[in-house]
């Protein structure tokens, strides 16, 4: 089949690599435009823009697909458009050019919208999966053609799970265009009673509240890890947390009270039922270290 390819992360990344070792044909890959990013706010590709790039693969990128789109995803002739990851609502006619298939990060209908991978880290999940979907215009709720689980870690992050859904994923992608192409495709509509939304992560909602339970903050800590990273704030400065685990503790400190802070026993805070250590963490204007190692050179009142 010839395959116009939507995505933009990394996750998009491992989808098309498994496109591109199959059978099916990739004419073109869209993708966000660049976007300034880093202290010099440099104007920085996608990191599928510099995949397709690397292997001579066309690519369009649109600020407004809806508007601008339409003509030269047509002119492509596509039998199919896979969309992994893309960040844009495709309007009707843009679904209306091809077959739309969905690679989409979790068992649906449970986890639509934009965060399901993380989404099921910080509910403490031990299982998710891939869905492929054929897409329409209402969000995440086509019928479904495949679908796969995949066991959470106690350690998994956002980052670590990103990898292993976007392999499976790719998997699961060109298993599905095989089975259009040989006309065994079964679409099944979703269960829309059973359906449950995720929300957009952002900077405002990535502060931990030490109130919370130190499972839900260990959980927070993992879903947000790297973008947009779970952080806390003292003395008026931000701290990013990327790694903690839970504590015992029977203190009558106030929640957000600081237990212990030196690099023996680490930096540990109070929450609602015990505490929470953070294992590593980013100081203003420095690099990411564990806490014992910042507790080194630096002090927490």
């Amino acid at each position: 089949m010839k395959i116009v390819f939507l995505g933009t992360s990394n996750f998009s990344v491992a989808c098309l690599e498994a496109l591109l070792k199959s059978k099916h044909e990739v004419l073109a890959v869209v993708c966000q435009p660049d976007k300034p990013s880093g202290r010099g706010n440099k104007l920085t590709s996608p990191p599928i823009k510099t995949f397709a790039s690397e292997h001579n693969i066309k690519v369009l990128q649109f600020n407004k697909i809806r508007l601008d789109g339409v003509v030269p995803l047509k002119a492509l002739k596509p039998d199919a458009l896979v969309v992994a990851a893309y960040g844009q609502i495709l309007s009707q006619e843009i679904l209306d050019i091809a077959l739309p298939i969905n690679v989409h990060g979790s068992l649906l209908p449970k986890y639509r919208g934009a965060s399901p991978i993380q989404t099921a880290l910080i509910n403490g999940d031990t299982e998710t999966g891939i869905t492929i979907m054929k897409m329409v215009y209402e969000v995440d709720a086509g019928d479904i053609l495949l679908q796969e689980k995949l066991n959470i870690l106690p350690d998994d992050n956002a980052e670590t799970l990103f990898e292993k859904m976007g392999k499976l994923g790719g998997k699961l992608i060109v298993e599905a265009l095989d089975k259009i192409e040989l006309g065994e495709a079964k679409f099944i509509p979703q269960d829309n009673s059973k359906a449950t939304f995720t929300k957009m992560l952002t900077k405002e909602s990535a502060k931990i509240d030490f109130n919370d339970t130190a499972k839900n903050i260990v959980n927070k800590v993992r879903g947000y890890y790297k973008n947009p990273t779970a952080y806390f704030v003292h003395n008026n400065e931000k701290f990013k947390v990327f790694k903690a685990e839970e504590r015992k503790n029977l203190t009558k400190l106030l929640n957000g009270h600081i237990i212990s802070a030196n690099s023996k026993d680490g930096l540990v805070i109070k929450c609602q039922d015990g505490a929470v250590e953070i294992l590593e963490l980013q100081a203003p204007n420095s690099k990411k270290m564990t806490a014992k190692a910042y507790l080194n050179g630096k002090k927490f009142e």
